[in-house]
């Protein structure tokens, strides 16, 4: 079974995800924080993590820099779940070590299309 690291802090945000995700069949860590994410990343070792970039303490971006410093050897996909949709958020979330983006809200009929792309 794959497993997925979600770090998000909306409660709403984090039930959605993992119910989608775990009716797919995938196993689902949470995270509500940035420094917490980062723990789990490299304790946890998953298959695919799933980054809001509006996070208390640290954001996602400076939480996807930190997982990719400390990974050793992998490099597991880092996919940004994002509310902000600015011009240049995209690029900014990929130069931080993102593998891709998805703005939120999630569409619940395309959500799981966009992650098997990763798996």
């Amino acid at each position: 079974m794959k497993r997925i690291l979600v770090i998000e802090d909306n409660e709403t945000n984090m039930y959605l995800i993992g119910f989608i995700l775990k009716k797919n069949g995938y196993e689902v860590t949470e995270a509500r924080s940035g420094e917490e994410g980062v723990e789990f990343a490299i304790k946890e070792k998953p298959d695919l993590i799933l980054m809001d970039i509006q996070l208390p303490g640290i954001d996602g971006l400076e939480a996807t820099k930190r997982i990719r410093k400390l990974e050793a050897d992998r490099k597991t996909p880092i996919i940004a779940l994002t509310s902000y949709a600015m011009t240049g958020d995209r690029e900014k979330s990929l130069a931080a070590g993102c593998t891709g983006y998805i703005e939120k809200p999630i569409n619940p009929d395309t959500f799981m299309g966009e992650i098997e792309k990763y798996l």
